[in-house]
């Protein structure tokens, strides 16, 4: 049975035969709801290359109305609002990250490696990315946990109105209530943090309205936390039923730069990225038409066998290893260098101090996120040897 692309219990549960199917059989592929996907690595690609024909302004999610934040927006503009946050996320800048984040991470295995057991989720993956993320945008600590929170509920509710319960309703009135005095702190006492770069930001010589800087923090928020969060903990599952793959690690942990990247292809955070057509487009004999909604289909892309040999098999010396988890093109995520460092460095931290983890359960299925954007597991209770 053909899935329906917007289907959270489809990806929530093993979509990858029958994204396999549509590989080869429907590659650019079109519901019974009218969504379109495109499922094979050269189109996904090819489409992220042409934005004047496949446009991010109406949306980056489907059904939903357009944020006031460079994902949801074309250049000239979107070259612009990124360029405001650009030099933040930087190779040098980020490399010169890696002793915090090493720091960081060390601090939290500190804490589990006493204790034989953890939630690798809450314990490790989900609290890095955040902490690192809200040390950048000049939160204090006392408040990391309240952001966690926040941002958890706002992505649920990502996949459309529909999912818009209550309960994100009010988490993203009390991020806004937040980040409105942050920000009037910010404009009265700048600092250095990102949220003072987009307070004192000038782009084509006016100030970014306070919508513009709430959307934007907000993409800074979600895509440094939940994106690096669910790789470290989709990857070290996959780790640790392969215990070969897991040896290979611990005997070269000089290839950990190689692990993190297909920690990034196996898990495939971003499930898919909507555009629209802007005019009627043709490919592989299908016309998609104008004014269609299009998914880029990262999940499928990601393990297309006409660009990775042995594409469903987990191998963390994969090499080369072009996958799209960070998008392609003038969208490629700009903290694309950040999260590489911190799956790495949890990698590295992980295996040298908690070499025998594996999973409490062992040959249970993990439950993962019922949702159509966000590829996680939301819990991943593990055991070790104490120390």
């Amino acid at each position: 049975m053909k899935p329906t692309l917007l289907d959270r219990s489809f990806y929530a549960g093993d979509p990858y035969p029958a994204l396999a199917e549509l590989r080869a059989t429907d590659p650019v592929y079109r519901d019974e709801t009218g969504m379109w996907g495109l499922m094979l690595h050269e189109d996904v690609v090819w489409a992220e290359r042409h934005p004047k024909l496949f446009s991010s302004a109406p949306g980056s999610r489907p059904r939903s109305f357009p944020q006031p934040s460079m994902i949801d927006s074309d250049d000239p503009l979107h070259k612009r609002r990124r360029g405001l946050v650009d030099k933040g996320f930087y190779p040098r800048p980020v490399a010169e990250e890696e002793q915090r984040v090493r720091a960081i991470t060390r601090a939290l295995i500190d804490k589990v490696a006493p204790w034989g057991e953890c939630d690798l989720v809450e314990d490790l993956a989900a609290p890095l990315p955040m902490i690192v993320i809200a040390q950048m945008l000049g939160v204090p600590p006392e408040d990391h946990d309240l952001l966690q929170h926040w941002s958890d509920l706002m992505i649920s509710g990502a996949d459309g109105p529909e999912n818009a319960t209550p309960a994100v309703l009010k988490a993203y009135a009390d991020y806004v209530a937040y980040m409105d005095a942050i920000i009037a702190d910010r404009r009265r006492t700048p600092r250095e943090d990102l949220i003072s770069t987009l307070v004192q930001a000038e782009p084509g010589g006016e100030h970014l309205s306070r919508e513009e800087i709430i959307g934007e923090a907000l993409l800074i928020l979600i895509g440094g936390n939940e994106t690096t969060r669910n790789a470290i903990s989709g990857g070290f599952e996959a780790l640790m039923r392969a215990p070969e793959e897991r040896q290979r690690l611990l005997d070269d942990p000089a290839i950990s730069g190689q692990a993190a990247e297909e920690f990034l292809r196996w898990v495939t955070p971003v499930i898919n990225m909507a555009r629209m057509a802007t005019t009627d487009v043709t490919i592989r004999d299908r016309t998609i038409p104008e004014g269609a909604q299009v998914l880029l289909m990262y999940i499928s892309a990601n393990r297309d066998e006409r660009v990775f040999d042995r594409s469903h098999d987990f191998e963390v010396a994969r090499n080369p290893n072009p996958h799209l988890a960070f998008g392609h093109s003038a969208h490629f995520c700009l903290g694309a260098s950040l999260a590489r460092l911190e799956i790495k460095v949890m990698i590295e931290e992980v295996l040298a101090r908690l070499p025998d983890i594996r999973a409490a359960v062992p040959g249970v299925n993990v439950t993962r996120t019922q949702s159509s954007f966000i590829h996680g597991i939301p819990s991943l209770p593990v055991v070790f040897r104490s120390s």
